[in-house]
């Protein structure tokens, strides 16, 4: 990533009685001082929403974050609600749009692009889409393709994104340079945290050339790990697609003695996938995620609990996060700063291989127990396959809100459900940090009651790690209020 330096304005926060905190995003009319022309929307005469009561969004309208209060305590922090507005900063005809999908796969991210393409179309009548080939270098580097309805009417159907992904490629002058040559004005960027970083820079570049360009973000991950929205989508496709390999291994490891099923499910720095895939399918023994730590010897360790549940069941099946117990695979942590891909993540070692073969060490040194182990790795089944249903649907309501936001001059935003209701949230705020499974929170206490599993936390761990998340909860609201 180009890293220039450049000046960022200072966050739009806007406050009210009662403690009330609105984190607001840019509009073109912050930097642009010219007088920016509005026009009425176009879906005040389109026959599809003519029968929707209020179906403009009032422009006072926001969303609060936190949805669970005392009676006494403060509003807090809200952001700017998402949907359509009476007026609109762009005329149909003047849009030219551009999308751009970086990063890994995801399921969706052709039914984020179908809907982005279909929405500016029907309810704006935008014409000109222009699809950015392989990711942020695509801007300088590679073709472009135009973007129709009928172009992209089959692609939900299908995994992957028919622009094409990569990491890395991040050149802001060459990217915003690009944009202005081919004359786009509305930016369309999907990807994860580094991408939404990536944004955040080609929008300041934009703000600082003063150009009348939107930029809006659709945040992806499956992992599940962006900040303030209610989850990402693909997520809930991945945990459903999860369950097969789950299933697998379930009917593998009862099938034979001392079975053991071993999956390894996606999830780097957070373990929401091996989580809900765990609640969701009611097979799985043992849970471990990056967020909770284990350690295999000794008394409560992994391999004892092995050894017990073998001898009561006969079989068992363990998921296990591929980001969790990294800090057993490396010498020094050290070696895991310097092991980086194009997109700056730290590149992890496969732990469902090096489990499975302590775990076969172990048992084999217990002459009393043999082992019959079956390690099953499905992640890239997974981000290839196509949105489910519920996904189908989020990604389209993801698209129309990211449409609205740009066509009414809003910019420098991402989208995404906010207890239950669509923001536009500020780029800083779902890139200063990585959404994680609370182990002190009702969830996580679900998961281990499902599978019956020890936490591997002394009591004093255990009192240390919910005195950090508190602190790390009272420091987000001190900022958040600063």
């Amino acid at each position: 990533m180009d890293n220039s330096p450049m000046t960022a304005p200072d966050p739009k926060i806007i406050t009210g009685d009662f403690g009330y905190v609105l984190e607001d995003v840019p509009h073109l009319s912050d930097y642009i001082h010219d007088d920016l022309p509005t026009h009425p929307n176009p879906l005040q005469d389109n026959p599809a929403y003519s029968v929707v009561k209020q179906y403009f969004v009032n422009v006072d309208d926001t969303v609060a974050q936190k949805i669970v209060v005392h009676k006494d305590s403060p509003r807090g922090t809200h952001f700017r609600r998402a949907g359509p507005r009476q007026k609109v900063y762009f005329e149909s005809d003047e849009v030219h749009a551009c999308i751009v999908t970086c990063g890994g796969l995801c399921p969706g991210l052709n039914t984020v692009i179908r809907e982005i393409v279909c929405g500016l179309h029907h309810m704006y009548g935008v014409t000109r889409v222009l699809g950015i080939e392989g990711g942020y270098r695509g801007f300088y580097a590679r073709n472009t393709i135009s973007l129709t309805p009928k172009v992209v009417n089959d692609i939900h159907k299908r995994g992957g994104t028919i622009l094409g992904t990569s990491r890395g490629g991040h050149d802001t002058s060459k990217i915003v340079d690009s944009i202005q040559d081919r004359g786009i004005n509305q930016v369309y960027i999907i990807g994860g945290d580094g991408t939404q970083k990536g944004a955040s820079v080609i929008f300041e570049e934009i703000r600082r050339r003063g150009l009348k360009v939107a930029v809006a973000g659709i945040p992806k991950t499956i992992d599940n790990d962006i900040p303030v929205i209610d989850k990402s989508f693909g997520f809930d496709s991945a945990v459903e697609e999860a369950q097969r390999a789950i299933r697998a291994a379930h009917v593998e490891s009862e099938s034979v003695e001392n079975g053991i099923g071993l999956v390894k499910l996606m999830g780097r720095h957070s373990g929401f996938i091996a989580m809900y895939a765990t609640l969701a399918s009611r097979d799985v023994d043992c849970c471990l995620i990056p967020e909770s730590p284990f350690y295999l010897e000794g008394h409560g360790g992994l391999f004892e609990y092995i050894e017990h549940r073998l001898k009561e069941n006969g079989h068992m099946v363990i998921v296990v996060a591929e980001g969790a117990g990294q800090e057993y695979l490396y010498e020094n942590t050290r070696n895991l700063d310097h092991k980086q891909d194009a997109s700056g993540n730290k590149q992890l070692q496969d732990v469902g291989f090096w489990l499975s073969q302590k775990i076969k060490d172990h048992c084999s040194k217990q002459q009393k127990m043999t082992i019959n182990l079956k390690y099953i790795d499905p992640t890239y089944m997974i981000r290839a396959i196509p949105s489910n249903a519920s996904d189908n649907v989020y990604c389209t309501l993801l698209a129309h809100s990211a449409i609205h936001g740009a066509m009414a001059g809003y910019t420098g935003f991402t989208v995404g459900p906010v207890n239950g209701r669509h923001a536009y949230i500020p780029f800083h705020r779902i890139t200063e940090r990585q959404n994680k499974v609370v182990i002190t929170d009702r969830m996580w206490a679900r998961c281990l009651s499902s599978t019956n599993q020890p936490s591997f936390f002394s009591p004093k761990q255990l009192l240390e790690k919910k005195a950090e998340e508190e602190s790390g909860e009272n420091h987000m609201e001190d900022l958040a209020i600063k």
